[in-house]
């Protein structure tokens, strides 16, 4: 997947492969998902070439707080904050987490981090404080 963004984060929904051509190798047809913009790329491969595939976590934090300036903080499973996420950028999932935490529920936020980046990818409601 040719880009300019050294740390393109890619979920693959499809490959196909095409049969040995005359002009040599088989390739592969790859359709992926960048995980934090949710854009779609595709690239085309020979098969014999390696590709590098990241380590991705996905941790579960509670919500403490929402500053005025969009940053968020949580409580870690140590006990300790962390206040260097910003809201997600999703609409429905913004909604969500501003709106649930107005209506004063306690909310846990799932934040996928890969290669140096972090962003929150999900919500679940553990009831009201």
């Amino acid at each position: 997947m040719s880009t300019d963004r050294t740390s393109l984060l890619l979920k693959v929904v499809e490959v196909s492969t095409s049969k040995t051509g005359k002009h040599g190798h088989a390739k592969c047809h790859f359709v992926a998902i960048d995980i934090f913009t949710g854009k779609k790329l595709e690239d085309i491969v020979p098969s014999s070439h390696n590709c590098d595939v990241p380590h991705v976590n996905r941790t579960d934090y509670q919500l403490i707080d929402i500053s005025e300036d969009g940053f968020v903080s949580l409580l870690t499973e140590n006990g300790n904050t962390k206040d260097d996420l910003r809201l997600p950028t999703d609409d429905t999932l913004l909604a969500q987490v501003k709106d649930g935490f107005a209506e004063g529920k306690d909310l846990v936020l799932s934040v996928m981090s890969a290669m140096g980046e972090e962003q929150i990818c999900g919500i679940k409601d553990i009831g009201p404080k």
